[in-house]
């Protein structure tokens, strides 16, 4: 049944493999915790009949080892995901499940770099003593994230053929973020030259079907390496802590919002789900405000 909800989350749900992974590893958290509460391996029976004090227990164990809220609102997110399964799927309710509830969480507000770090990083990077096309191929990746918004899963899984054969008369670029959502980000012709200048450098023979962004070997590039990168960056040029590949993202919505982009266009070009996630960078907006106006006037 488990492998059954797993495929339905992948292929009906079309989760990202990131997300059916953590609700696997929550789901088979809980399961682990029935078997010691139960004292006996739950079967699909003994799961269809616990109680509302049964998932409280749960709840107060998880309290009890220090896991975060966050990762405990995950958890009970992939628990009644997988009791709405059942339900919508094989007819079998719990009422105890279906009245679950997460935890308040604290709202993280966007922690976006100011321009003048975007420039020092972007324009004059220190030197980390890599190979000169690698160089070119961490500047176009840190442009691509800053001046078209993308994550950085979705810009690595590029495949080379997206940017086509003349990278630098790119106008747009067609992007499958998460749930396979696809949107349309257009691309600054600075962009498009980096691709380009990256490209013609690449030692390594890059097909179509070959990745757009490749590591030392070759392969595909992995986040890790570029999380590596930034810190190297952030160290040498004192950038702050915050400097990270997804604060560029950030940084992109919030100086787009900083120049009078339309909300609802920014929640396009981010490809969120819901214009909720895309108000979290005017709460940001309005408190750099606040900053300045406390700094600059004269009754402040």
């Amino acid at each position: 049944m488990v492998s059954a909800w797993l495929d339905w989350l992948a292929h009906q749900k079309r989760q990202s493999a990131a997300t059916v992974k953590a609700y696997r590893t929550d789901l088979f958290g809980f399961l682990q915790f029935c078997a010691e509460h139960l004292g006996d391996p739950p079967d699909l029976s003994a799961l269809l009949n616990l109680s509302a004090a049964d998932f409280r227990a749960w709840l107060a164990a998880r309290h009890r080892r220090g896991l975060a809220r966050r990762s405990t609102a995950r958890a009970l997110a992939a628990g009644r995901s997988f009791y709405r399964f059942l339900d919508r799927q094989h007819g079998r309710h719990t009422p105890a499940a279906a009245a679950l509830r997460s935890p308040r969480l604290e709202q993280r507000l966007p922690r976006p770099l100011s321009a003048p770090h975007i420039a020092l990083l972007l324009e004059d990077p220190p030197d980390v003593g890599a190979a000169p096309w690698v160089i070119k191929r961490d500047l176009a990746l840190f442009l691509l994230l800053y001046g078209a918004g993308l994550r950085v899963g979705e810009a690595l899984g590029l495949d080379r053929s997206a940017v086509g054969a003349a990278p630098a008369a790119l106008g747009s670029l067609a992007i499958t973020g998460k749930g396979g959502k696809q949107r349309l980000v257009p691309i600054l012709p600075a962009i498009g030259a980096a691709l380009a200048e990256y490209l013609d450098a690449c030692p390594h023979h890059l097909a179509r079907g070959a990745p757009l962004f490749v590591g030392v070997q070759g392969k595909r590039l992995h986040a890790a390496v570029v999380r590596r990168r930034m810190q190297q960056l952030r160290r040498l040029a004192g950038l702050p802590e915050n400097a990270t590949p997804h604060a560029l993202r950030h940084s992109f919505a919030t100086h787009l919002l900083a120049g009078g982009a339309d909300l609802r266009v920014i929640q396009e070009l981010l490809g969120h789900a819901s214009l909720s996630t895309t108000q979290g960078y005017t709460a940001v907006e309005g408190e750099r405000l606040m900053q300045l106006y406390h700094r600059a006037h004269p009754r402040a």
